[in-house]
């Protein structure tokens, strides 16, 4: 039997694909939190604290944006090449990575890396995984050269940087984008560019597209332009994207219109622009041009609805995701119509689906619950900036109200555990710690009891 080359042999080693999955994330912040930690990553050319460093790698790696000290400030030239180098490794996926170099070393994949790669990706079947790889990169890699190239010349052209000045900043921010990872090399965040279209709206398309998930872009390429052929996973994911959009700017527009620390200050035109952008920045990206401790706290409750929820599936984007937000909408509406099955469209969904989404928003809120009261009895903080920085962290969206350098170091390690669980998702987490799966051979008789 034709064995798939050394990295196929390396995931032999593994019971589940969730195992690789977690154990690459977790190599690629160790890797990252020493380069971080050398004196070369540090603007002072001193060595960085472990906990900073540890802290700054997650993030990256898991592409949140929630940082301790000031990118942009803190870190050389070096380290921030190491925190764009960790971002866009995150954002691919480690075995989309190990995928590659199979396929560079041995030009073919054996059946076992085939499935570790589809646990990645989504793919909804294991043929033809090196299309779908190759396809994955090229669309990443060419999405980031165009927002690079727009910003590149909004920076040289519009804010007289010099070009390598203005490359630099359009290709950092351009992978940042696109990964959803919401790091910028301004103390502020965005929000000097707040009135500047360019570019907020070209990270905001970044951001979107780099949100829904590689395999609804690809069936959207092939049949764009026929909805009613779209797979249920694509029209779960672009309606539910569209229509959160645009209750999130709606929201904000009316909670912060006249607020005069955020949207009060400027236009009427330029206050529909930074109202959008900040609509889009919770599907996980972390981005911000307003400040958001001033925000109103509706405004807050809302982010943080909206960060829980997160992007697409198998996407750069965090959360629990849209699709299982949209298959939990549909089993209430059906249970409240009192149909025996869900439905959406012209299709039934399983109950293996249900149960799935069920699980992930339970065991999501269950963690992001219990983090908020750990990270309350360690803080002096309110419980509205608590549980923003909380849910922030496990949606890995990276937005603050400007708490995060102040909690403690346990608290730190509390937000660098949220964000690696947020990145590979609890369930995926819970099947790479079981050493296999149980299957039960019998069935029990059926109970009905009371619910509420």
């Amino acid at each position: 039997m034709r064995r798939g080359g050394p990295v196929a042999a390396l995931l032999g080693r593994f019971q589940h694909p969730a195992q690789v999955i977690t154990t690459g994330f977790a190599a690629a912040v160790l890797v990252g939190t020493v380069l971080l930690s050398s004196p070369l990553a540090s603007a002072s050319a001193e060595p960085t604290d472990w906990i900073t460093a540890l802290f700054t790698a997650t993030s990256a790696v898991c592409v949140t944006g929630l940082v301790i000290v000031d990118t942009g400030g803190h870190w050389s030239a070096f380290g921030e090449a190491v925190i764009a180098l960790l971002i866009q490794v995150g954002g691919l996926g480690i075995m989309t990575l190990a995928t590659v170099f199979t396929l560079l070393i041995s030009g073919r994949l054996g059946l076992r890396a085939r499935l570790f790669a589809q646990a990645e990706t989504k793919s909804l079947t294991a043929g033809d995984l090196r299309r779908i790889v190759r396809n994955v990169v090229l669309f990443s890699l060419f999405s980031e050269a165009v927002v690079a190239v727009i910003l590149t010349l909004r920076f040289l052209l519009g804010y007289g940087e010099p070009f390598g000045r203005a490359l630099y900043l359009g290709v950092f921010h351009a992978v940042s984008a696109f990964n959803n990872a919401g790091f910028a090399l301004w103390p502020d965040s965005l929000t000097r560019f707040a009135a500047d279209p360019w570019i907020c709206l070209t990270i905001a398309a970044a951001v979107v597209v780099g949100g829904l998930g590689f395999p609804v872009l690809f069936e959207l390429r092939r049949s764009w332009r026929h909805p009613g052929r779209w797979s249920l996973l694509t029209r779960i994911t672009v309606g539910m994207t569209v229509i959160l959009l645009l209750i999130g700017t709606l929201v904000f527009l009316a909670a912060e219109w006249s607020n005069p620390r955020t949207l009060g200050a400027l236009s009427d035109d330029d206050k529909v622009l930074a109202g959008f952008f900040t609509a889009v920045m919770p599907r996980t990206a972390g981005f911000n041009s307003l400040d958001i401790a001033s925000m109103t706290p509706s405004s807050l409750l809302v982010t943080d609805v909206l960060m829980f929820i997160g992007g697409g599936t198998a996407g750069t984007a965090g959360g629990i995701k849209v699709t299982t937000f949209g298959v939990l909408a549909f089993v209430v509406w059906a249970e409240m119509r009192g149909e025996p099955r869900v439905t959406i469209g012209h299709r039934q969904l399983t109950s293996a689906t249900q149960r799935q989404a069920i699980t992930i928003a339970a065991m999501s809120m269950g963690l992001v619950a219990m983090s908020t009261y750990v990270l309350l009895v360690l803080t002096p903080h309110t419980l509205d900036q608590v549980l923003f920085e909380v849910v922030s962290a496990f949606g890995t969206v990276g937005l603050s109200t400007g708490i995060t350098a102040a909690v403690t170091p346990a608290g730190h390690l509390l937000l660098t555990v949220l964000m690696f669980v947020g990145r590979i998702g609890p369930v995926t987490l819970g099947s790479a710690l079981a050493l296999k799966e149980r299957t039960r051979r019998y069935e029990l008789p059926e109970e009905k009891m009371i619910i509420g």
